[in-house]
């Protein structure tokens, strides 16, 4: 589904700063107080989250739904099973001795990236570029890394939020010794980890 939408806005300079603020919306002038910009969740505009965060912004005007219709792109339909059960699964995979871990959440669209960023903020997550996807550490016994169970715990809010996507395994070792350290670092994609 997507919709089109209409902000009317009491002044010219109202209008100019709503444009700044709806910028990544690409929104564009209807009229001198009047600005348009469509939102959808299939990717081929800004996404609802997104645009209320961007609306919120905006102190005053009227906003109203022009059009709506279905999206030209077909839906895809959940199939990911839960976060917090794909964290159970990929553990589940680990070497039994397993000490740390590099992990990815790949995000199923970039609507959900600040809001898993705050409710895995337990687990300091790092964003992957432009993608939709965090990284973050894991700890089995000591050294840098979130604890497995946090980590559930961190994910089980993210499910409870809606948020949906896959969890990948990036690096793992198993039965590492921390001798004045956190423990070990990686290097990936030219980024100490």
């Amino acid at each position: 589904m997507r919709v089109d939408l209409h902000l009317k806005l009491p002044s010219r300079d109202a209008a100019d700063d709503a444009a700044a603020a709806l910028a990544p919306a690409g929104p564009y002038r209807a009229a001198p107080t009047v600005i348009r910009f469509a939102v959808a969740r299939d990717g081929t505009a800004l996404g609802p989250e997104n645009a209320a965060r961007l609306l919120s912004r905006i102190p005053r005007g009227a906003l109203t739904a022009v059009e709506s219709y279905a999206s030209t792109r077909p839906v895809p339909v959940a199939t990911t099973p839960p976060l917090a059960v794909a964290w159970d699964t990929a553990l589940a995979e680990l070497p039994a001795d397993w000490s740390d871990a590099l992990l990815e959440l790949d995000l199923d669209s970039t609507d959900f990236v600040e809001k898993a960023a705050v409710l895995c903020i337990q687990a300091n997550p790092r964003r992957v570029g432009d993608r939709a996807a965090l990284r973050f550490r894991a700890a089995r016994k000591a050294g840098y890394g979130i604890a497995p169970g946090m980590a559930r715990r961190c994910l089980e809010r993210c499910d409870h939020a809606g948020i949906t996507g896959t969890i990948k395994v990036l690096r793992v070792l198993s039965d590492t010794d921390h001798v004045h350290t956190q423990g070990p670092s990686w290097i990936l994609d030219g980024q100490t980890i």
